[in-house]
């Protein structure tokens, strides 16, 4: 049976900056099954839940600053709460918070405590994985450390396809290592000149950094299907991890397409194998 399928909002945070439940709705139509939100845009949690009810989109998650919550946890965790997520996951984690590096220790510990918290007013939390998390630490990556320190009903995974492959893992192989963990899959795909990853990768999706810039030419992103990735096994993989949904992911669209056109294309894509 094929697992149902969202959409990250961030996907298409221009189009949902100007016109926030228009876009919603766009998403809808395109046959996208949920959303998983990056921000509310200034949007009363009610209202973006009512909404959804209304045109039948399921609000499955969303993407929060680790730093909010952090803050306020209880207080910024209740607003997906009213929305109806049943997941809430960490994006990302700047530099002096990664595998390794100075505030690691404390960010893992963080992460538990968040994780409780919100296991508390039943949600689950999640981490979103970039590749700086394939680092390792005494022989084991990061994030394996991070999965194996926080309990699984503390913090479970979304592991992005897109970053795992970049990381130097098989996606689908690595989403089974986590079987019984991998409650949301995030379905990315790109291209990249040679085996090496290029400098400044992050650029890309809008985040700075102090190397040599990146380009289109040295990577991508693409539409789920248009790129490297083999996602018939990423998504058998998924299946028998026991997923609960997979999620469509674009950090930036490629020369000459637009956000909500990659969007659609991605789920034809999808379609079209039978999802």
């Amino acid at each position: 049976m094929a697992l149902p399928i969202a959409v990250q909002f961030y996907s298409v945070r221009d189009e949902a900056e100007k016109d926030f439940f228009g876009t919603l709705k766009k998403i809808k139509d395109m046959g996208y099954d949920g959303v998983e939100f990056a921000g509310l845009f200034g949007n009363e949690p009610e209202k973006i839940r009512d909404y959804c009810n209304e045109i039948g989109l399921t609000p499955v998650s969303a993407h929060v600053p680790l730093d909010d919550m952090i803050a306020d946890a209880k207080g910024t965790l209740e607003a997906y709460k009213t929305i109806g997520c049943k997941y809430v996951a960490v994006p990302y984690i700047t530099e002096e918070r990664r595998p390794g590096a100075e505030k690691w220790d404390e960010t893992v510990a963080a992460i538990n405590e968040i994780g409780a918290a919100a296991k508390d007013m039943g949600l689950m939390l999640l981490y979103h994985n970039h590749d700086f998390e394939f680092v390792k630490i005494n022989g084991e990556y990061g994030l394996d450390v991070l999965y194996n320190t926080v309990p699984a009903d503390l913090l479970q995974t979304e592991l992005d396809t897109c970053w795992v492959n970049v990381g130097g893992e098989v996606p689908a192989e690595y989403i089974l290592k986590y079987t019984g963990r991998a409650p949301v899959v995030h379905l990315k795909d790109f291209v990249m000149k040679g085996k090496d990853k290029p400098q400044k990768l992050y650029e890309l999706i809008g985040i700075e950094d102090d190397t040599e810039s990146a380009s289109e030419d040295d990577f991508s992103f693409k539409p789920v299907g248009y790129g490297v990735q083999d996602f018939p096994a990423i998504l058998e993989s998924a299946e028998k991890a026991g997923a609960a949904w997979v999620v469509v992911e674009q950090d930036s669209p490629d020369k000459g397409n637009t956000p909500l056109n990659a969007v659609k294309m991605s789920i034809d894509y999808l379609k079209k194998l039978g999802w």
